[in-house]
């Protein structure tokens, strides 16, 4: 058996090779020094201290080698995470240009995570929302929302502006490409995926994208 893990922030993706079977499992990262697994190859924040693995990769890496069966010759390549957002983009098939923001966490994952916990919200509640916030800055983004249920807004409905704030937001950062090949856990954010669709088309590659670029096939 081997295994490759993209070690993130909040959860991590983890895939085992038996023969010809792939097993995908995410689980809280917290877990997984509790498997006692040495992995082939791993990707992620956690340090070479903390997980035993035979090599590292960089996480762009990951990304750029995992995307490349499922793209056109031509795309632009966004995976959203706990708390960065990495883009690549590719021409005729090579690899072009990328950007990776690891500063300012208000247009993560980890962000709408808290938000819906402590306004106990459930993410299938969340609908689409032509309005939109600002979140260049979490801090404001968070007033915004706060000034908004103060008013008699719902949370669901305020959280639904604040998600759509955070799709424009990554459609710019982006460089606001006709089309998004979108990885990570907002692919299953119906609300961000709704979201980014008033802007570009986009085409969801789920959540083990990293990880698959960890195999050599």
């Amino acid at each position: 058996m081997k295994c490759y893990l993209d070690a993130g922030t909040t959860y991590s993706k983890l895939i085992k090779i038996e023969g010809e079977n792939r097993i995908r499992t995410i689980l809280p990262s917290k877990e997984v020094k509790s498997l006692n697994l040495t992995f082939e190859r791993v990707c992620g924040h956690m340090g070479i201290n903390e997980i035993k693995a035979k090599s590292f990769e960089n996480e762009i890496v990951a990304l750029a080698k995992g995307c490349k069966k499922y793209i056109d010759d031509n795309a632009t390549v966004l995976d959203l995470g706990s708390r960065d957002i990495k883009r690549i983009t590719f021409k005729n098939s090579k690899f072009c240009d990328m950007d990776w923001n690891t500063s300012c966490a208000s247009s993560t994952g980890a962000t709408v995570e808290m938000l819906l916990k402590f306004y106990d919200v459930g993410l299938d509640s969340l609908k689409y929302s032509s309005e939109r916030f600002p979140v260049t800055c979490g801090i404001f983004g968070l007033e915004k929302i706060m000034d908004d249920i103060s008013k008699g807004c719902e949370a669901q409905e305020a959280i639904s502006k604040f998600v759509h704030g955070i799709a424009y937001n990554s459609w710019n950062f982006a460089q606001k490409p006709q089309k998004i090949y979108l990885s990570g856990g907002f692919c299953e954010n119906k609300c961000f995926v709704k979201s980014l669709q008033e802007y570009c088309d986009v085409e969801l590659l789920g959540r083990f994208i990293l990880c698959e670029g960890l195999i050599d096939e």
